[in-house]
C-alpha cells in the first residue's frame, strides 16, 4: 500500500450565486488535477455558490445527493474532491457544507458548526449550525478531518478532529481581507493558525482559500499546503490556481514521535472538567440532531 499521497488545492474565484459556472470551473480544475495524478483536491468554502450565495439562499441551496454533485464526482472517477455548496437538509435546515465525493458517490459531509457572525460576516443569518466533528477514512494511514474556515478558529473543534484519529487536516477557507477589521491580518492569521495546527498535531494541512471579488470582500488566496512540520510544500499568490504537493505518512510517524500531542491528550481529564463547567454555568444539553 502505498503512503504517499498527491494532494490538490483549486484555488479559485466562484460567481455569487451562479451554478452553472462554476460547476463548469469544478470540471475544469477537476479535469487538470486528474490529468497530473491528484488523489484529494480540495475547493474552497462555497465553491460552488461563492462566498454571497445565500443571499439568494433557495436558488442556490442543494441536497446532498444532487445530480450535479454525483455528476462531478463522477468526472473525479478515483480522486476525491472536497466541495462547499449550501446544503438542504431535512426539514427545510440549510447548512454551510463541505463534502467529499468519489466515483459519484457522497463519502463525508460535514456542516460548518462555528458560523461567524462579527465584521463583515453574517453567517448565521442564512445557516443551521452543524453539530459534529468526525473524520473520514481513506486508506488506513490517511484518515481526513474536514473544518471550515472559522470552525479552526475554536481550537476544541481541531482537537476533536485530531481524537478522532485525523492524519490530515483539510480546511476550505472564504478568507477576505476586510472580513474581520481593518486591524486585524487575515493572511497572517491563517498562515499563523494552520502551522500551528500543522506542527502541535504532527499532521500535513491543506488550507484552500478563493480569490477575487465578491461584493464588499476582496479574496487574498494564498492557499498553502504544510507538512507535519509546519513547512510549507506549496502556496498559491493571489490569482487562480492550481497547487500540489506530495505528502509521505512517514513524516507524520516522525513529527508524532516527537512531538505526541494525540497520545497525551488526557481525555479523562477534558470530560470531567467540561461537565463541571456545564453544571456551573447551566450550558443546556444539546438535542442530537438527525442523521
Amino acid at each position: 500500500m502505498s503512503r504517499i499521497l498527491t494532494v490538490g488545492a483549486a484555488q479559485i474565484a466562484s460567481e455569487t450565486s451562479g451554478l452553472d459556472v462554476n460547476f463548469a470551473k469544478h470540471h475544469d480544475y477537476v479535469a487538470r488535477a486528474a490529468s497530473i495524478g491528484v488523489d484529494l483536491l480540495v475547493f474552497p468554502e462555497l465553491s460552488l455558490v461563492g462566498h454571497y450565495g445565500a443571499e439568494a439562499l433557495l436558488d442556490v441551496v442543494m441536497t446532498r445527493d444532487d445530480p450535479r454533485l454525483l455528476e462531478l464526482s463522477r468526472a473525479a472517477g478515483d480522486m476525491k474532491i472536497i466541495v462547499g455548496f449550501v446544503e438542504e437538509a431535512r426539514g427545510a435546515q440549510f447548512y454551510n457544507a463541505a463534502a467529499v465525493f468519489q466515483n459519484g458517490r457522497l463519502r463525508y459531509i460535514h456542516r460548518k458548526i462555528n458560523l461567524p457572525s462579527y465584521g463583515r460576516l453574517i453567517e448565521t443569518k442564512y445557516y443551521a449550525h452543524g453539530r459534529f466533528v468526525d473524520t473520514h477514512t481513506m486508506t488506513e494511514d490517511w484518515v481526513l478531518g474536514l473544518l471550515i474556515c472559522a470552525d479552526l478558529y475554536n481550537p476544541a473543534l481541531a482537537h476533536l478532529a485530531f481524537l478522532h484519529g485525523a492524519t490530515l487536516l483539510t480546511a476550505p477557507i472564504s478568507s477576505g481581507r476586510e472580513a474581520v477589521g481593518d486591524e486585524f491580518d487575515n493572511p497572517l492569521s491563517w498562515a499563523t493558525t494552520i502551522q500551528f495546527y500543522a506542527m502541535m498535531y504532527g499532521a500535513p494541512v491543506i488550507m484552500t482559500n478563493r480569490v477575487g471579488r465578491e461584493g464588499d470582500l476582496s479574496f487574498w488566496g494564498g492557499s498553502r499546503i504544510l507538512d507535519p512540520f509546519g513547512r510549507v510544500l506549496a502556496q498559491g499568490g493571489g490569482d487562480e490556481e492550481l497547487i500540489t504537493a506530495r505528502l509521505d505518512y512517514a513524516d507524520i510517524r516522525k513529527a508524532r514521535a516527537l512531538l505526541p500531542t494525540v497520545r497525551d491528550s488526557n481525555l479523562a481529564l477534558v470530560q470531567r472538567e467540561t461537565n463541571r463547567l456545564i453544571d456551573r454555568l447551566g450550558v443546556p444539553d444539546v438535542v442530537r440532531e438527525e442523521e
